[in-house]
């Protein structure tokens, strides 16, 4: 049964990241609006991120890669987040975002986090939790 959540956990990480660092690249605008004003390359931000975010998803995908790819999303998710703390303090520049929302995003990178590092540790850290037989 916990393969089977892992296996889910891994679906929801690589459709999280694979499909958000697609629209880096199809909605630029808005992810310019959101990078923090002291960054001085926003557009260069908005591209490596989701080239960043594509890539690490993919390499999930394979189990000698997955732990890998699961600790630079862990380290991505980190980087951007001032993006989404600049969000929260300045809600007025996101009108069309309600600040319920915007804190609410702060919350799911938490469980976010925890979600990439539970479903992508190494094969000996899973087998570690089953009880012998």
């Amino acid at each position: 049964m916990i393969k089977y959540l892992r296996y889910a956990g891994l679906a929801v990480v690589f459709a999280w990241f694979f499909l958000g660092g697609v629209t880096h690249f199809t909605n630029t605008d808005f992810f310019i609006s959101i990078v923090p004003p002291w960054w001085p390359w926003p557009l260069f931000a908005v591209y490596a991120s989701g080239v960043f975010e594509i890539l690490l998803a993919l390499l999930i995908l394979w189990p000698t890669t997955r732990s890998f790819a699961g600790w630079g999303i862990i380290a991505l998710t980190l980087a951007v987040t001032p993006a989404n703390v600049n969000m929260w303090l300045n809600p007025e520049q996101f009108p069309d975002v309600s600040e319920t929302a915007l804190f609410v995003r702060l919350v799911i990178q938490v469980f976010l986090i925890a979600l990439i590092w539970w479903s992508t540790r190494p094969p000996q850290a899973q087998t570690a939790e089953q009880p012998p037989t």
